[in-house]
């Protein structure tokens, strides 16, 4: 039984999830969840942080592709100075890849039936930042592209959407990484990866911009980035300077099989970082492939498998079902928004770079409502 506190906590924390879970089914026109009935409850949550319009139909994250610029155009994006001490509280700090999405022009085919493709912005990390600053925070992003047009075009877009593009690094010697990626008519995504290697990969432990982590109040990361180094051993500086920094640290697995060299050596990738989160965000499918097929749905199986002391809030995503949330003093679940899906992928972004938004901009909600001792009854 819940006692009476825990209630009046779980409550607040349903409508809070319930707003970051609304993002999934804002309206986009490139990859997020198609439909405009959660803007109502989102906006009812987050109107304190507001400046402007949030994620309208003009105004999508990484949805414009701007001529590149010339090289060496792509300057660190300048922070007003009266909103310097906001930033220091409020900066989400999001390291990893960053690359170019062809999608297909028509929907519900698979790559080869596709008659031709469209260049979006992509990357998880990426994503989570641009979704952070259209909804009115402050957000930084680390990684490396090639020195090339792409690579160009991507810091551009960054800037463009107010995020902090000074930790970005170019590669002369690698390409910017590229994925052709569509939702075929069964449902189910299909990528194809060209990175062997891309310039996301070769980031190096020395091209970290520490400062800009220092200056973070959470660091969000990915799994993509331990997949090969010199990239891992940069993706594990990073976090030891974010814990040492007071950072909170946020990890989305994002689990993309194609790009491990086996399913086992993604199991373990993956959960080698595990235990130094302080938020995580799973969906059903990756719990289902970390426990090796255990039913994700299982309270006792995603408390057990996935639950670790130095944890506050986890996070398990359900499509379009909702999602449930576990943390030190209760669980819940979150119903998700009916809705007519143009295309998903992107919308696991969506969903953590609303969670992060709203975790900054009440750091209250951090130290109160997850920072207590393991209570499940």
């Amino acid at each position: 039984m819940w006692k009476e506190s825990e209630l009046a906590g779980r409550v607040q924390f349903d409508n809070w999830v319930a707003a970051a879970a609304s993002l999934l089914a804002l309206k986009s026109r490139v990859r997020v969840a198609s439909i405009s009935q959660g803007v109502t409850l989102l906006r009812s949550w987050v109107h304190s942080m507001e400046k402007g319009e949030i994620w309208d139909e003009e105004s999508t994250a990484l949805c414009s592709s701007p001529k590149a610029s010339p090289k060496g155009s792509s300057k660190a994006l300048l922070v007003d100075e009266n909103r310097v001490d906001q930033e220091k509280k409020q900066l989400v700090v999001c390291f990893g890849e960053m690359l170019i999405d062809f999608v297909p022009t028509v929907s519900g085919v698979s790559l080869a039936e596709s008659p031709a493709f469209k260049k979006a912005p992509g990357g998880a990390p990426a994503n989570v930042a641009v979704g952070i600053a259209r909804l009115g925070g402050f957000a930084a992003f680390i990684g490396k592209v090639g020195e090339d047009e792409f690579g160009y075009m991507l810091a551009d877009i960054l800037k463009q959407n107010n995020v902090d593009n000074s930790g970005m690094r170019f590669d002369p010697h690698a390409r910017t990484a590229l994925a052709f990626v569509t939702l075929r008519s069964d449902g189910e995504r299909e990528f194809m990866f060209y990175r062997n290697p891309s310039a996301d990969m070769l980031l190096r432990e020395n091209e970290i911009d520490a400062s800009l982590i220092k200056r973070a109040s959470i660091f969000h990361y990915g799994s993509i980035s331990l997949i090969e180094e010199p990239c891992r051993s940069a993706h594990l500086a990073a976090m030891d300077i974010a814990k040492k920094s007071g950072c909170i640290l946020s990890y989305d697995p994002n689990l993309r099989l194609p790009l491990w060299p086996s399913a086992e050596a993604a199991r373990e990738g993956i959960m080698s970082i595990w235990n130094q989160s302080d938020i995580t965000k799973i969906s059903e499918e990756e719990v289902t492939f970390l426990t090796g097929g255990d039913d994700p749905y299982d309270d006792d199986v995603v408390l057990k498998k996935f639950f670790h002391p130095n944890l506050k809030l986890l996070l398990v995503t359900e499509g379009a079902q909702g999602c449930r949330y576990y943390t030190k003093e209760f669980k819940g679940r979150v119903v998700g928004v009916k809705v007519d899906a143009v295309d998903t992928t992107g919308a696991g972004d969506a969903f953590v770079g609303g969670i992060l938004n709203i975790l900054t901009s009440d750091p209250n909600l951090y130290k109160v409502q997850l920072n207590t001792s393991f209570a499940f009854e």
